[in-house]
């Protein structure tokens, strides 16, 4: 396991503050005023990868008419976002690391507001396709480097909670997106989606520059240059329990991707209700997840990180579960299938601040380096299981209760093998920044 650097436990924070300091200095981070300001801008650069991947889902019919492309060449510019994600976090995660996080975060939020405008102007399928993957990897740089922000200006009992908080906005900005779409595609055209995402780009910029001070000071970065910064990854990586983690959130966004691609399949073509009641469901189920990162939020300040990813993993896997032994006893049904997506989107919503609170804590001596593999791992397994779905068949919901379940399964095998909750690694208390 990777130990924190002593180095790094007496170290200047951007606020005047150090990174170490007494029991109480660490665990209580800025004050709380301040804290507030920066974690809704930090909230702000996670949600517009989500937005910005679905917002435009509504517009794909219009778009491969408008474009001349077909719609696998359409849904490809999707693929091309998800990898450019991908990419970005890998490579900006550890480079920080050595060059500090302010500098990056405003060069990423520029190249995203510059490509989403390629992208509102892109003459065809091709262009549009080139500018979403350069648009990925910029737009990576707000979710990698707000998880190491957080890292380093907070510690103890304070992590879990602004995990927390980041994961449910990972939950609602998918729901909110094609929302926030439709009613851009009400008035105008799928190039407007793109224009509304270069002004929000836009006003990321102006957040960053205003509320996000250098939260790595010179002294605490890897000084042997980008070489040590990505041994540092390969170092994490050979980590038994922290790749633990990471495959548990890997698998787990596995699942959670492929309720979102196979839902509305589910709800609309099997069962027959209407857009508007989908949206609602969909809705009630990105509630739970909400509801699940409140609760985690408030029991990690008094019960072990480890015991509540367990519930988790074991809440998530009881509703998949459920829902196959309901297929195949009691056969489709609309109460059922929502009630047990219901649970399952529930532990999920436990899992993703757990394993994201364990994870960064465990590799604090790279908070970087290990932001990119928890997000890098997060959006491959997604991007990887998002299309299987529809290859299994569209005459029943079980492919996708099913691949949930192996999603699930996979994510518990690796809490067991790898992670191995009952040893404690990656624990915090108020009384330490984590060990």
């Amino acid at each position: 396991m990777i130990s924190p650097s002593p180095s790094r436990s007496c170290a200047p924070r951007a606020d005047g503050g150090t990174e170490g300091g007494t029991a109480g200095e660490r665990a209580s981070g800025p004050p709380p005023v301040r804290a507030a300001v920066l974690v809704t801008v930090l909230g702000a650069l996670t949600a517009v990868a989500p937005l910005a991947t679905d917002m435009y889902v509504p517009g794909f019919p219009s778009m491969g008419d408008s474009l001349g492309a077909s719609s696998s060449a359409v849904q490809l510019t999707m693929t091309a976002f998800l990898a450019g994600l991908v990419v970005g976090q890998v490579l900006i995660g550890p480079v920080s690391d050595a060059l500090g996080r302010r500098g990056l975060l405003l060069s990423g939020t520029v190249g995203f507001t510059f490509f989403s405008l390629v992208c509102a102007l892109a003459p065809n399928v091709q262009v549009l396709t080139t500018a979403r993957f350069l648009e990925g990897v910029a737009g990576a740089a707000g979710m990698v480097l707000a998880r190491a922000v957080i890292t380093d200006r907070f510690h103890g009992r304070d992590i879990p909670r602004y995990f927390a908080l980041l994961s449910q906005i990972l939950g609602v900005a998918p729901i909110a997106a094609p929302v926030l779409g439709g009613a851009v595609l009400a008035v105008s055209t799928w190039r407007a989606v793109f224009v509304v995402l270069t002004v929000i780009g836009g006003l990321l910029l102006l957040s960053v520059l205003a509320r996000v001070p250098e939260s790595l000071p010179s002294e605490s970065r890897h000084g042997a240059g980008l070489g040590a910064t990505f041994r540092a990854m390969g170092a994490l990586l050979a980590d038994r329990a922290f790749m633990g983690y990471v495959l548990v959130l890997g698998f787990s966004s596995a699942a959670m991707f492929c309720y979102i691609s196979g839902s509305s399949f589910v709800f609309e073509n099997l069962h027959g209700v209407s857009s508007t009641t989908y949206s609602l469901i969909f809705a009630s189920n990105a509630l739970a997840m909400l509801i699940a990162g409140g609760v985690f939020a408030r029991l990690s300040r008094g019960v072990r990180l480890n015991s509540l990813l367990t519930g988790g993993v074991c809440l998530a896997g009881l509703g998949a579960v459920a829902q196959i032994l309901l297929l195949a006893t009691v056969g489709e049904s609309l109460a059922a299938t929502w009630a047990c997506l219901f649970v399952t989107m529930g532990g999920i919503g436990v899992i993703f601040p757990a394993t994201m609170s364990l994870g960064q804590t465990l590799g604090r001596t790279a908070p970087g380096a290990a932001s990119a593999l928890l997000g890098g791992f997060q959006f491959l397994f997604g991007a990887l299981a998002s299309p299987l779905v529809g290859l299994f068949g569209e005459d029943s919901s079980a492919p996708m209760a099913v691949i949930m379940l192996a999603g699930l399964a996979g994510a518990a095998l690796c809490l067991v093998l790898l992670a191995r909750p009952w040893r404690g690694a990656g624990e915090v208390t108020a009384a330490d920044g984590g060990r």
